[in-house]
């Protein structure tokens, strides 16, 4: 299917130059091609300025395996995204040209070939899209970004990290490269700025106190999950833009930051975490952060449950997204 563009989906005069995704009163939203929120592929309109792109891997995981179907199951929830988001007053899709790069294709059978493999596709989409936004697969995909983020901006990143755990360990059976590690590697490479960097919505069982030394030594902050429910939404955001000022921003989202409650698709779940509510709020009030990168990881769709767990994804990266609109009014839900 050819993406037909949607008038609502170009928002106000001005965007016409913009293609945006399929109108659902057009083609139905359970028919054609499930690129995500029903974009047009890059191959359709050349260049990009943002690019969502499926890393289909999962041969980090240290648990529950599944999370390389994780990109076709969110592109699939994403069918019921629309044009408007009423939250923050923006159309996405329509301020810049937004498209479904696809898949990075990587071998399934070494976690060293595969960062490599993602490292060289990365490398790629970058000439032709500005931001990416990606589809995991497993956490440890977030490292090969990093690495062709840093080396497009030209400086260390500040990275937003959503998550149950840390991922800033230092092997697993004696592998570097895992879902848990991604964050250790990137600081030893020099590729993030220390100080600038924090975890949110951390909870669970640690392997010992060192962790927590050694990933402030590496340069990290902790909001965990109690910390959040306590403050709060708003107050969690500003926290976060504080500290990470005006760098480049990369924000890595492991879908089990959310209780298995909203999140039971995933390979490592632990209970007491975020509402879907607070992580939306979140990300919703980060504006003004230089983003420069995304990822949405670890949704295994074969432990989900009715697609809860892909239609928290798939609205997650809908509202990093729009963290890149202008407004063009207030939030239209006020009460």
């Amino acid at each position: 299917m050819s993406a037909t563009p949607d008038p609502g989906a170009t928002g106000p005069p001005g965007a016409d130059d913009v293609r945006g995704p399929a109108s659902g009163f057009v083609v139905p939203r359970f028919a054609g091609i499930a690129t995500f929120a029903r974009l047009p592929l890059i191959n359709d309109v050349g260049t990009a300025h943002v690019a969502v792109v499926g890393v289909p891997f999962d041969t980090g995981t240290t648990y529950r395996p599944g999370a390389r179907f994780g990109p076709s199951a969110i592109r699939q929830a994403s069918r019921l995204l629309r044009p408007f988001n009423p939250h923050t007053g923006t159309f996405p899709f329509a301020d810049h040209q937004v498209v479904d790069a696809g898949d990075i294709a990587c071998t399934p059978f070494s976690a060293d070939q595969a960062v490599s493999d993602i490292e060289t596709g990365m490398r790629d989409l970058l000439t032709r899209a500005q931001i990416p936004i990606v589809l995991g697969g497993d956490h440890t995909v977030a490292l090969p970004v990093l690495r062709c983020l840093h080396e497009k901006v030209g400086e260390p990143v500040a990275v937003v990290h959503f998550d149950a755990h840390l991922d800033t360990w230092n092997s697993y059976f004696g592998a570097a490269y895992t879902h848990g590690t991604p964050f250790r590697r990137a600081a030893e490479e020099g590729l993030l700025q220390r100080g600038h960097c924090v975890h949110v919505g951390v909870r669970g069982p640690l392997y010992g106190i060192e962790d927590l030394v050694d990933d402030s030594d590496l340069g990290f902050r902790i909001m965990s999950t109690p910390f959040v429910a306590r403050i709060g939404a708003q107050e969690t955001a500003e926290t976060i833009l504080a500290i990470v000022g005006d760098a480049p921003v990369y924000v890595s989202i492991d879908i089990d930051v959310l209780d298995p409650a909203f999140a039971p698709g995933t390979g490592t779940p632990e209970p007491g975490g975020l509402l879907s509510r607070e992580l939306l709020a979140v990300l919703r009030s980060l504006r003004g952060i230089r983003l420069i990168g995304a990822d949405v990881v670890e949704v295994s769709p074969a432990y989900d449950s009715s697609e809860v767990t892909a239609l928290a994804a798939a609205n997650v990266a809908y509202d990093v997204i729009s963290l890149l609109a202008e407004p063009r009014a207030g939030p239209a839900y006020s009460h």
